[in-house]
């Protein structure tokens, strides 16, 4: 699984607030983890 995959596993379990997985994600991001595109996909499953 990578990192993108076992985000959207975070968001739908719901077992993380949502500022904590923003944080990760904007971290993730940074080190090109995750592309802008699931960037952009991880926010709106967090909304």
């Amino acid at each position: 699984m990578n990192t993108f995959e076992n985000l959207k596993k975070v968001i739908t379990l719901g077992k993380k607030n949502k500022d904590d997985i923003l944080t990760m994600m904007d971290v993730f991001l940074m080190n090109e983890r995750i592309t802008v595109d699931q960037y952009n996909e991880l926010v709106t499953l967090l909304a």
